[in-house]
């Protein structure tokens, strides 16, 4: 079996210590393929060093971050549009980008117009979005909309909507991201993974955030991309080896990646 997570942090400070180690032990779990999501400006050489390390396994993303959108965000999008317009970067989506409106809603105008601005650099660079939507699905899903693009695909990542929110995602042509949020008991999340296809849905871990159970207060990883991957198989009823297949089908093709690591 073989599984793809399509959203990973390892660049960050929190895998100092092991983290080749870590990504040996993802693959030795059955996972050929991590997908690497920007923030900002600040983040881009690690994730860069990361993926020329690792290039058959780490995939980067470029885009900022919705959190990281302050005062500068425009001086910000001019680097993701100079970064998507460097030939020796082979960026497999823009991400993570989206709306948040959890944290702080100081600069909500500016975080719309950074998703509009970023939404128009997929299009015009034919790549497919990583959208992050806290407490803001809604929202962009109506800019999304707004696009009236077909060619315009991704994923909602560390989906966390109603079934009729995964089912407006569906229609708008995106998939939906599950990771360890899925283990946990009152998340909502089994009921809506049981009513929705498996076509739709990438496997992911947010490392090191979200860990799934029975590593919640740890630090997350890739290598528990299979926990997800059985707990989906569980709730659905069917076999593990059908989930990983189809889940890194669905991951191949909208990442357009080559399979096996």
């Amino acid at each position: 079996m073989t599984f793809c997570d399509t959203h990973a942090h390892l660049y960050l400070d929190e895998f100092d210590a092991d983290r080749d180690v870590m990504i040996a032990r993802s693959v030795s779990s059955g996972v050929t393929h991590i997908l690497l999501p920007n923030i900002d400006s600040g983040s881009v050489h690690a994730m860069l060093h990361l993926s020329s390390v690792h290039p058959s396994v780490c995939h980067p993303m470029i885009g900022l971050h919705p959190t990281s959108v302050k005062a500068n965000y425009r001086e910000e999008l001019e680097i993701v549009e100079e970064y998507l317009q460097a030939p020796e970067y082979n960026f497999c989506a823009v991400g993570e980008i989206g709306i948040d409106l959890y944290w702080d809603k100081t600069f909500e105008a500016q975080q719309r117009e950074a998703f509009s601005r970023q939404l128009d650099l997929a299009i015009k660079h034919e790549l497919p979005v990583a959208v992050h939507t806290r407490n803001s699905f809604d929202l962009a899903a109506d800019i999304i909309e707004s696009r009236k693009n077909p060619s315009l695909r991704g994923v909602f990542h560390c989906f966390g909507g109603s079934i009729a929110q995964a089912e407006r995602a569906i229609s708008l042509g995106f998939m939906l991201g599950i990771g360890g949020v899925i283990t946990y008991k009152n998340s909502g999340l089994q009921q809506v993974v049981a009513a929705i296809g498996l076509e739709h849905l990438l496997l992911e871990t947010d490392a090191p955030f979200l860990p799934p159970v029975p590593h919640r207060g740890e630090r997350n990883e890739s290598s528990y991309v299979p926990i997800i991957a059985a707990k989906i198989a569980e709730i659905k009823g069917i076999d593990l080896n059908l989930v990983a297949r189809t889940t890194t089908e669905n991951a191949l093709s909208l990442f357009r990646l080559s399979g096996g690591a």
